[in-house]
């Protein structure tokens, strides 16, 4: 019975690493009008922080919600990927209060990529992520509302949600929703580690 029991919770915790986070309705913005997926309009228009291979011409965009344990499992699983693609980590406040102040404080630190790893370990541990300012300067917050604005208007309905160019055959793809290492690779058309 016992087996039976763990088996199947560790069946539920692999189904919850592929899945997203929604929005709260009390934090859901107005929804804009939708737009096609788009790479070009995601490098216009998101504000975020890179992290992985800066100098390669592909960036995928990952539009995340600092609250969101899904995100935390794709920060993990694309970390082997570093060395191939550019990541752009792009932030929104959907999940509740902390958001905001924790998504501020990623896209106005001095090293984003080492307070994301911070943030999601502490998250994933069960900790709520770092703590932060509840004082978020007025164009950060514009940021972070454009941001929210922008995955909605892609008709996202959960994060992470990611665009990018696939290398292997130059098509736009999005995705909502976390990724193991390997079917990452194969969805941005990079060889897995």
């Amino acid at each position: 019975m016992k087996i039976h029991t763990l088996f199947l919770s560790s069946l539920l915790l692999a189904a919850l690493a592929l899945t997203g986070c929604s929005p709260q309705e009390a934090s859901k913005p107005a929804t804009p009008a939708k737009q096609a997926v788009s790479v070009e309009v995601a490098a216009a228009q998101a504000k975020g922080f890179v992290v992985g291979a800066v100098m390669s011409s592909n960036t995928v965009y990952v539009f995340f919600d600092p609250q969101c344990p899904h995100c935390g499992h794709l920060w993990q699983t694309s970390a082997p990927l570093q060395t191939k693609v550019k990541f752009l980590w792009v932030p929104v406040g959907w999940v509740n209060a902390s958001s905001t102040t924790q998504a501020a404080a990623l896209l106005t630190a001095a090293n984003p990529g080492a307070l994301m790893a911070e943030h999601e370990a502490a998250l994933l541990a069960g900790k709520g992520g770092i703590s932060a300012s509840s004082s978020v300067a007025p164009d950060v917050a514009q940021s972070i509302k454009t941001n929210t604005a922008l995955l909605t208007s892609f008709g996202a309905e959960s994060v992470p949600f990611i665009v990018a160019k696939n290398l292997k055959t130059g098509q736009t793809v999005s995705h909502e929703g976390a990724f193991e290492t390997a079917d990452l690779a194969e969805f941005l058309g990079v060889n897995a580690p």
